[in-house]
């Protein structure tokens, strides 16, 4: 957990964009957009106001039910028990619902599309209850669980997202679909791409009720999917005391953005404001940035001289990908400049020379190479016998 601590550090202390690129202007209050594969921040606004998150809530209930999935304390095709407190009808006036009902047989891998695609609150209780005793000790795993993250505003006080109590940033919730993402990586294409939910199915239904199921369709309220190319999630939301709010994330070739936007105004047209805020963010990211992967192969060893080892492992002090601007990166290359002479002692960690990326432009980025290991000093003779063998060496270099 120390990298997304690390994480949040960076996006709360150090949000100035490292572009020059003028951003859109949006009108949410709230918004925050970075590079999924990097971590660099590209856009913020007011990324640290407390917000409450509406249905992106559902986000963290999702991932409490996905983590018992991969931890084997689930499955999937179970069937899920229904409690009267997880039916449609049991659920606040104005809620987004499944139409879970008495007497349905559902499995939780249909209450977690009925939490991505209709946002449906019941869906939201019916999984609470299938992992914990109460919705108070669901919600407390909720909490535990954003606290071992490293969240310091992020709170929730029921599952679904329907109290205005529920408080996140947009800073730290973007941190949160990053890890969302990494822990789930097939949730997009299983859940939160999936543009429509027919519910509930002739299966669904009681033995004397399979004959006329009332099939209900629902559509994914996330507007975006197949408008803006590249959009697979993730989340929207909507209470009065938030207004609209959405999680998004886009790819594009080998480039992923993803960007959380809360607070658009609660008015009619508040989600189309929304919408073109996303829009608009995406575009520009896309239009100005770019991930690079270089491949740089595998690293050779260095030679060390006057060491009790003669050769040391080296690494890169970081990440080999980073965010370029998009015009950036074309014919890319590397060099390798170490410091030379290598003279014991070196220790783990301790500077070896850099790696240096260039492009059909010049020298696009630098990156630290440090040694893996300790290597001491040898003994005399072979410190003497090194002495020798580098001054020859040293010789040559230079009359060559």
């Amino acid at each position: 957990m120390k990298q997304y601590a690390c994480f949040i550090i960076i996006l709360i202390f150090s949000l100035a964009p490292v572009f020059s690129q003028e951003a859109p202007s949006i009108r949410s209050r709230s918004a925050i957009l970075f590079d999924a594969e990097t971590g660099t921040v590209l856009f913020t606004k007011n990324e640290n106001e407390k917000i409450p998150p509406a249905s992106l809530t559902k986000l963290m209930t999702m991932h409490i039910a996905l983590s018992q999935v991969d931890a084997g304390n689930a499955s999937l095709d179970e069937i899920v028990p229904l409690p009267r407190e997880a039916w449609w009808g049991s659920q606040p006036p104005r809620s987004s619902i499944m139409f879970l009902a008495d007497g349905q047989r559902v499995t939780l891998r249909e209450l977690l599309l009925g939490l991505a695609v209709p946002s449906g609150n019941d869906a939201a209780v019916a999984v609470a209850l299938r992992f914990a005793s109460s919705i108070d000790a669901f919600v407390g795993l909720m909490n535990e669980e954003a606290k071992r993250l490293g969240f310091e505003n992020t709170i929730f006080t029921e599952p679904s997202g329907v109290s205005e109590y529920n408080m996140t940033t947009a800073a730290e919730f973007a941190v949160f679909c990053k890890y969302y993402l990494e822990a789930h990586p097939m949730s997009l294409v299983q859940y939160h791409s999936v543009g429509r939910l027919d519910y509930p199915k002739q299966e669904n239904m009681p033995e004397n009720s399979r004959a006329n199921p009332e099939t209900v369709t629902q559509y994914n309220h996330n507007y975006l999917l197949g408008r803006v190319d590249g959009v697979d999630g993730i989340k929207t939301g909507y209470i009065d005391e938030a207004g609209y709010n959405i999680a998004l994330t886009a790819r594009r070739d080998d480039t992923r953005f993803i960007t959380v936007i809360l607070g658009a105004p609660a008015v009619k047209n508040g989600a189309d404001i929304r919408d073109e805020d996303g829009r608009l963010l995406l575009e520009w990211a896309f239009s100005h940035f770019q991930t690079i992967r270089p491949d740089i192969g595998a690293l050779e060893n260095v030679r060390v001289w006057k060491g009790k080892q003669k050769f040391a492992e080296i690494a890169l002090d970081e990440a080999a990908e980073w965010t370029a601007p998009a015009d950036r990166g074309q014919d890319l290359y590397f060099e390798i400049r170490l410091n030379e002479p290598i003279v014991a002692p070196c220790y783990a960690g301790g500077a070896a020379g850099d790696l240096v990326f260039f492009d059909n432009r010049g020298e696009l980025r630098t990156i630290k190479l440090v040694f893996t290991e300790d290597i001491e000093r040898a003994g005399f003779l072979k410190r003497f016998w090194d002495s020798i063998c580098l001054f020859f060496s040293t010789l040559l270099k230079k009359v060559s």
